[in-house]
């Protein structure tokens, strides 16, 4: 009998990893010396970076899509995206031969920018921040055959994302903790349900930017908090408007919830870089940031390295912050 935790079947888990073992490698998990020895569990990093368009993803785009071709034609596929969503939809559609159209906010990152256009895909920047760019693309989405693959609320995406949780538990049975970056929540949704599954006295702690807080409120309060603004370097994080069945899921499933500021990340993504040789941009720090700031349970600690594609101003930044 299929089982699940949230509303993800681990069926769908299992199905998501037949779908992408052709096109995706399984990523690298790696010592982390340096943060080993400040916190004093064993901590491990998860090289979500390693994939195709610097991020972990094309593991929801080519699964969600894939499973939407199967049930509909499609002619054109349109995401709306700060970048990482975008790109890995732009790369889903390559594989898959079908055009694609992202929406970004005005003024995006322009490495992750660069991604999409180098992948092929109309870009269209509209909106102050990725609700508005959210908006625009749902109107545009209306045509005929053009499906609207949106990371926050696709049913099927985060089995794709989960299909991490696995190769982690395969990777380290004895892992504890899984510290995960909280943007849209499809990411934390898919690992917190399958590694429950797989492991049910785990421990799943999201990480948010203080900036852009409104899925750690909601956490907190248990009901849907929007936020005025979502402005933060972490763009990857920056969410101000969060899905009610979002909420209810990630209040059953995360464990914690905690906030890092702007320093905090900035001098994470420097000290990944400097002490462990690893590019992060800021939400893919967001996890050393937060083991940097709390006292985390358990010896054998896992943290997401969710993406590397950091903006060249903010790598500046973060070279130039104190220790």
């Amino acid at each position: 009998m299929d089982s699940s935790v949230g509303h993800i079947s681990f069926s769908s888990v299992l199905k998501a990893r037949e779908v992408l073992r052709p096109y995706l490698p399984v990523t690298r998990l790696v010592k982390a010396p340096s943060l080993s020895r400040l916190s004093g569990s064993a901590v491990y990093l998860k090289l979500e970076s390693e994939l195709p368009t610097g991020s972990f993803k094309p593991r929801g785009a080519i699964y969600a899509l894939s499973v939407a071709m199967g049930r509909e034609k499609i002619r054109e596929v349109v995401a709306c995206s700060t970048g990482n969503h975008g790109a890995a939809v732009a790369f889903a559609a390559k594989l898959f031969n079908i055009p694609a159209r992202i929406f970004l906010p005005e003024n995006p990152n322009p490495a992750k920018r660069q991604n999409i256009a180098n992948l092929g895909a109309e870009i269209v920047e509209r909106g102050r921040d990725g609700s508005e760019a959210f908006e625009h693309a749902s109107e545009y989405a209306q045509r005929k055959d053009t499906f609207f693959l949106n990371d926050g609320t696709d049913a099927e995406l985060p089995a794709g994302p989960a299909t991490i949780a696995c190769e982690i538990l395969e990777q380290l049975p004895a892992a504890e903790t899984i510290i995960v970056p909280m943007g849209d929540t499809s990411l934390i949704r898919g690992i917190a349900a399958a590694a429950k599954h797989l492991s049910p006295r785990i421990k799943i702690i999201g990480v948010q930017a203080e900036q852009a807080p409104s899925y750690y409120l909601s956490w907190q309060q248990k009901r849907v908090v929007p936020t005025d603004t979502c402005n933060t370097i972490a763009d990857g994080l920056a969410t101000r408007s969060p899905q009610e069945h979002n909420v209810a899921e990630i209040v059953d499933l995360v464990d914690d919830v905690v906030l890092v500021s702007e320093a905090q990340m900035l001098s994470a993504v420097r000290h990944l870089l400097l002490e462990e040789h690893v590019v992060a941009e800021p939400a893919g720090a967001a996890a050393t940031a937060a083991l940097l700031k709390i006292p985390v349970p358990g010896k054998n600690v896992v943290l997401l390295m969710s993406g590397a594609n950091v903006a060249p101003a903010v790598l500046q930044a973060a070279l130039a912050a104190s220790k």
